[in-house]
């Protein structure tokens, strides 16, 4: 005879699962955020770490109630027809009643904001398949359960983490680099947020109309100074792609030697804006042909 199933130990488990489900996306998240670009605007890491605590207890929150609401009925449920239908309970009831618990709210909600069918469809699986490992994690009656899911769960995620690290360190994983762009790339337009452009020649000229000046003592929230004119610019390759540099000689303007980032596919050139530790960037993104 089975043992009978403590409901407040797998609502405890559903919701472990839920939090280590959320920790897992949020450590892929951050080492694909090391395969991009940078942001335009710096990260206040001091902001960052409060903000995630604070998001870790609204996600505890969030995942107790999708466990009253979701995960718990769907394993009653699912017991309750395995032995009503085959004789006995069957794990691939859970997901199975756990699909159809979900999908009234997602369809009520998705018809009153009218959202299309294929990113409705996609959350739906989504959700029905991290409430379902919820359910078949905690299904299982054996007391120490819940120790068992916060040691292999924590290491699932500490390993992720480490090996992605790893795999960035080793190259495994495409670290973002700035395009190499050489001459051939700066001929064309670059333009600024506000429209100001710099207009280079393949001759080595270069022509600025409204380009914004920034000095190292400026303050990043302040306005920054116009410039306009005629000139010749140059590029440095430097040692690496991440120190190569372009520089623009125009009268009467004065520019620092300008980064490079972006891609391949989007390149900027950027200078900073103030001291370098304000993570603040003054960038020109180059133009579409025939833009």
């Amino acid at each position: 005879m089975h043992q009978k199933r403590s409901y407040g130990r797998m609502l405890l488990v559903s919701v472990l699962v839920g939090c280590l489900e959320v920790a897992l996306a949020v450590v892929v998240v951050l080492l694909y955020v090391r395969t991009q670009p940078p942001p335009d605007t710096p990260v206040d890491h001091t902001a960052l770490v409060a903000g995630l605590l604070s998001f870790g207890v609204i996600v505890g929150v969030i995942a107790l109630l999708l466990s009253l609401i979701f995960v718990l009925p769907a394993v009653a449920l699912a017991d309750l027809l395995g032995r009503r239908i085959g004789g006995r309970e069957a794990w691939w009831w859970v997901p199975l009643v756990v699909a159809a618990l979900v999908a009234p709210p997602i369809a009520a909600f998705s018809a009153y904001n009218r959202v299309e069918a294929r990113p409705v469809l996609a959350f739906w699986a989504v959700a029905t398949a991290a409430l379902s490992m919820g359910g078949l994690v905690a299904r299982p009656r054996h007391p120490g359960l819940v120790r068992q899911v916060a040691l292999w769960g924590t290491a699932v995620v500490a390993g992720t983490g480490l090996f992605g690290a790893l795999g960035l360190t080793v190259g495994l994983l495409p670290a973002y680099e700035p395009p190499a762009i050489g001459p051939a790339t700066m001929a064309g337009t670059w333009v600024d947020h506000t429209s100001g452009t710099l207009v280079f020649t393949s001759d080595g000229r270069v022509t600025a109309s409204g380009v914004g000046q920034h000095r190292p003592d400026d303050h990043p929230s302040g306005p920054s100074r116009r410039c306009s004119g005629a000139g010749t610019w140059s590029y440095e390759p430097g040692r690496d792609v991440w120190t190569q540099e372009v520089r623009i000689d125009v009268p009467g303007c004065s520019w620092r030697a300008w980064s490079v980032g972006g891609t391949d596919r989007k390149p900027r050139i950027y200078q900073h804006v103030g001291h370098p530790d304000s993570g603040q960037l003054y960038e020109l993104r180059k133009a579409a042909d025939g833009a």
